[in-house]
């Protein structure tokens, strides 16, 4: 089952299937080693609404909602 990466449970290991957006959007989270096929794991949520961070081939990236909710995943099997 496909679901954002905002609604992925916390410490959950997934893998991203599609990234939602515009063209400079898609430049950026592709800079930060965020692909199609490569798997992510959500670290924390701040509470209120603030950043989601994620850790992508060891290293650890902070996330506003709104990139994160543009972000497909599928939770990986544990």
């Amino acid at each position: 089952m496909e679901i954002s990466l905002t609604d992925l449970g916390m410490g959950k290991l997934a893998i991203i299937k599609r990234i939602e957006g515009g063209h400079g959007f898609q430049r950026r989270i592709t800079s930060m080693g965020m692909r199609v096929g490569k798997e992510v794991r959500k670290v924390t949520a701040q509470p209120l609404r603030g950043p989601i961070v994620v850790e992508v081939e060891g290293c650890r990236t902070a996330l506003g909602r709104g990139m994160a909710a543009k972000i497909i995943v599928e939770e990986a099997p544990e």
